[in-house]
C-alpha cells in the first residue's frame, strides 16, 4: 500500500516499522559483512533487534510531538540495545528527537538539524570513533544541504532532501573500503555502514509516499555486498573473541568521564551515553569489548550500581545467547 508524502509522528512510527521490517530482511547480508570492531556475525541481528525496540515502543507513545516520539523511543531502545551498531543508532535517533522536540511537522531544515545533532552525538560517545563505519553514513547524510529550488518547508522539498540523504549514504557505503584497512583485504563495505543506509534509506521512502517500497537500488547495493562477503571471517585482520559487556549504571558527568576513562584502559570500543536524567546525575547505557567480563564490571561496580546487564560472547556465531541481569 503506497502513502502520500507524510511528515508527522505517525509517519515516524511507519518509519521505525519498515526499517525494522528491512533490517530483518537484509540480516543475513550485513551478518555476513561483519568484520568490525569483531568478526562476529552480528550487525544485522543486533540493529533489527535494537530498531524493533524503537518501533515498539513508539507504537505506544501517544504523542503527536515528532521530537517526544523519537527521543523516547531511541530512549527505549538504548536500554536494550544490542552491539555497537544498535548503541550508537539509539544514540543517534534519541539525539534526532531532541533536537525536533516540539515540533508536529518535519520540514527539510528541521529534519538536516536532526541529522547534524544525530552525526554529532554519535561520534561523541566513543572513546576512539573510526571513520569507513556508520558514523561516516551518519556525516555523509548529516552533510546533505536543504535543496533551493522547491517550496522551502513544503513536503516535497523534504522528500527531495530525503532523496539526497540516501544518495549521499549509498556513496559513503561504497567509500568504507576505502577508509578501512580490513574492509580493503576482504574488499567489502562495512556492514554497520550498510545497515545504516537500510534505515536511512527506509526514512526516505517512508516520508516520500512509497513504503511498499521503490528498493531497487538498495537491493542492488545489497546483493552485490552479498556476492562479495564470503570468506570475510577469515580476513587476516579480523578481530575474534572477547566479551561484549553493556549495562546500565547511575552516575554524574564527571564520574561518567572518568567511567569512560578506565573503560578505555582495559577494554576497546568504549560507547557511553546518558539514557535519563536521575536525581543527582543521570542513567547511563555503558558498552565496552574485554577479554573477560570481569574486567569490565569491577571497574563499573567501583562507581555505582550495574542494572540491565548483558554478557555476550564475541567469538560465538549471531543468535549467540548473552548472560543477562
Amino acid at each position: 500500500m503506497n502513502h502520500r508524502i507524510g511528515s508527522n509522528a505517525a509517519v515516524m512510527r511507519r518509519w521505525l516499522e519498515l526499517a525494522h521490517r528491512d533490517l530483518v530482511r537484509h540480516s543475513t547480508v550485513l551478518n555476513a559483512l561483519n568484520v568490525f570492531p569483531v568478526a562476529d556475525s552480528d550487525t544485522g541481528t543486533n540493529l533489527a533487534t535494537t530498531v524493533r525496540a524503537a518501533a515498539d515502543a513508539a507504537g505506544v507513545l501517544e504523542t503527536g510531538d515528532v521530537g517526544e516520539l523519537l527521543a523516547l523511543a531511541g530512549q527505549a531502545a538504548l536500554e536494550e540495545a544490542r552491539g555497537n551498531s544498535g548503541t550508537l543508532f539509539s544514540v543517534f535517533l534519541t539525539a534526532m528527537g531532541q533536537s525536533l522536540e516540539g515540533s508536529t511537522r518535519l520540514t527539510a531544515e528541521t529534519v538536516r538539524l536532526a541529522l547534524h545533532a544525530g552525526h554529532v552525538r554519535a561520534w561523541s560517545v566513543l572513546s576512539d570513533p573510526v571513520a569507513g563505519t556508520m558514523l561516516s553514513v551518519l556525516e555523509a547524510a548529516a552533510a546533505v544541504p536543504v535543496p533551493q529550488d522547491v517550496e522551502d518547508r513544503s513536503n516535497q522539498q523534504l522528500k527531495h532532501f530525503l532523496a539526497g540523504v540516501s544518495a549521499a549514504s549509498r556513496a559513503a557505503v561504497l567509500a568504507t573500503p576505502d577508509q578501512l584497512e580490513i574492509l580493503r583485504e576482504t574488499g567489502t563495505v562495512d556492514a554497520g555502514a550498510l545497515g545504516t543506509l537500510v534505515v536511512l534509506d527506509a526514512l526516505a521512502r517512508t516520508v516520500g509516499g512509497d513504503d511498499a517500497g521503490d528498493e531497487v537500488e538498495l537491493d542492488r547495493l545489497v546483493d552485490a555486498a552479498a556476492a562479495r562477503a564470503a570468506g570475510t571471517q577469515d580476513a587476516p585482520h579480523a578481530v575474534h573473541g572477547g566479551v561484549e559487556v553493556m549495562c546500565t549504571v547511575e552516575l554524574s558527568p564527571l564520574e561518567a568521564a572518568e567511567l569512560r576513562h578506565e573503560l578505555s584502559e582495559v577494554g576497546s570500543s568504549v560507547i557511553m551515553s546518558a539514557v535519563s536524567e536521575t536525581g543527582e546525575g543521570y542513567r547511563w547505557r555503558v558498552h565496552v569489548h574485554v577479554a573477560r567480563p570481569e574486567d569490565a564490571l569491577a571497574v563499573i561496580g567501583e562507581r555505582g550500581r550495574i542494572v540491565n546487564r548483558t554478557v555476550t560472547s564475541l567469538a560465538e556465531p549471531s543468535g549467540a545467547d548473552g548472560k543477562q541481569s
